[in-house]
């Protein structure tokens, strides 16, 4: 178990608000924002920092960051009570439009006037008049304004002087600026181009440290047999086991083992191994996964009691990993993706306990900018295919997250009622190739 942050500000998370990990001081804040309708402004480039020290300087950052991380206004119910109104209801990715609607007042006009507020500072504990009335006019709606456009330019500049020469405080920080980014990406022909001299190497290096063979777990099963909740519970253990040494092993060959401390390395393992495992399955063992492992769940059949029991934590668990594995199966992560994303995951310098933040710092930015030039590089048609691929990253973390709150002897029915429907849902799985496994070449 690993303390979980606010995807927000940073500080500690209490849960799952309104479909994001979040802490009950950004909780109220969005919840406030949005029942008061409130308008608020930013007095500086609509870019303020968030972390727990300074979240209260600027709404308008804090809210923006809320709409941007996914936070679900529609899980906020009507009358304004505790509690979200559909706790099935998960984080949602709205467009620029309709952050920007939100953020200037137009979506609530036609329920009530608007009103604006200034940057006083909104006290987690404060009433809906703390801060000063600015008259009527609604803030600017800028959220693509000439400010993105320096981002974006900033963004390109990095990956030419080597990946070196932004900072970057937080494995999120990057997040929030994909929107826009993707949304001008689009706007623009894709020009054809090649790799940085940097970029090939190090994702080969990062392909060449993955076991992509199969996995050695048996996984067949006679025709008639029926599978009892002990023995898939034991199946999922063994998988659980082999999957866990194949990341043990993958740390030992990765490029830049030699430049952190084994003690780094035993603090982010300890930290992470879920969601590898995660990303694992939904990647280079997919096949093996929706494939021999669904067959033998199959034949296991719960009890009512069983059934009957099934936690609300298991609900959500089970929602997001069917929506994620649909879309891992549409974006159909290459080997070289993938590899990336595993290291932006490892490589996560807001879990306590480590020694040399700066350099995880600095490798996790690496293979950031190297995971985004490989994928321009590779999909020039799909501008958005970079943005996309990185917003899987706080699901697989969230998932892995609520997993631990999941009583264990409902995992048998959990990953049987999860591999039945991504099965059913995508009936072509089986007869194709892999949808998650594709190689890919260039330099």
């Amino acid at each position: 178990f690993f303390t979980r942050t606010c995807l927000i500000c940073g500080d500690r998370a209490t849960g799952l608000h309104y479909g994001i990990i979040s802490c009950e001081g950004c909780k109220g804040f969005f919840k406030r924002s949005i029942c008061n309708k409130r308008v608020y402004r930013c007095s500086r480039d609509k870019n303020c920092e968030m972390s727990r020290k300074q979240r209260n300087r600027c709404q308008y950052c804090r809210l923006l960051k809320c709409l941007q991380m996914g936070m679900n206004r529609k899980a906020i119910r009507e009358d304004g009570m505790p509690g979200g109104r559909n706790k099935s209801i998960g984080p949602v990715q709205i467009t620029e439009e309709e952050i920007e609607r939100i953020m200037s007042g137009q979506e609530f006009k036609e329920d009530a006037p608007e009103h604006t507020w200034g940057n006083n500072g909104d006290s987690d504990h404060s009433s809906p008049s703390n801060g000063a009335s600015e008259g009527n006019q609604p803030s600017p709606a800028s959220t693509l304004s000439s400010n993105r456009s320096v981002e974006m330019n900033g963004y390109t500049a990095a990956l030419r002087d080597q990946y070196i020469n932004t900072s970057m405080s937080t494995h999120y920080q990057l997040l929030p600026h994909l929107f826009s980014y993707a949304a001008q990406s689009g706007l623009l022909a894709p020009q054809p181009r090649s790799l940085y001299p940097q970029s090939h190497p190090l994702v080969l290096q990062l392909v060449a440290a993955e076991d992509l063979a199969p996995l050695a777990t048996p996984m067949l099963i006679e025709d008639g047999y029926k599978v009892t909740q002990v023995e898939l519970f034991a199946l999922l253990c063994r998988l659980a086991d082999e999957l866990l040494f194949r990341q043990i092993s993958w740390i030992k060959k990765l490029p830049f083992f030699c430049e952190l401390s084994i003690e780094d390395y035993t603090c982010l393992l300890s930290s992470t191994w879920q969601e590898l495992i995660l990303l694992s399955c939904l990647t280079i063992y997919s096949s093996q996964i929706f494939g021999d492992l669904a067959n033998v769940t199959a034949k296991y059949t719960p009890s009512d009691d069983e059934l009957q029991g099934f936690s609300e934590d298991g609900m959500e668990v089970m929602e997001r990993l069917i929506y994620l594995f649909r879309k891992f199966h549409q974006l159909k992560i290459s080997n070289e993706e993938y590899a990336c994303m595993k290291a932006i995951n490892f490589l996560n310098q807001d879990i306590r306990g480590l020694s040399n933040i700066s350099q995880l710092e600095q490798l996790n930015k690496r293979y950031w900018y190297v995971c985004q030039d490989y994928t321009e590089y590779k999909y020039p048609h799909q501008p958005k295919r970079f943005p996309e691929i990185m917003m899987c990253l706080p699901e697989i973390r969230c998932i892995a997250g609520k997993l631990v709150n999941v009583p264990l002897e409902q995992l048998p029915l959990l990953f049987k009622a999860v591999l039945h429907s991504c099965k059913s849902s995508l009936t072509s799985y089986r007869t194709g190739p892999s949808p998650c496994v594709t190689t890919s070449s260039g330099n």
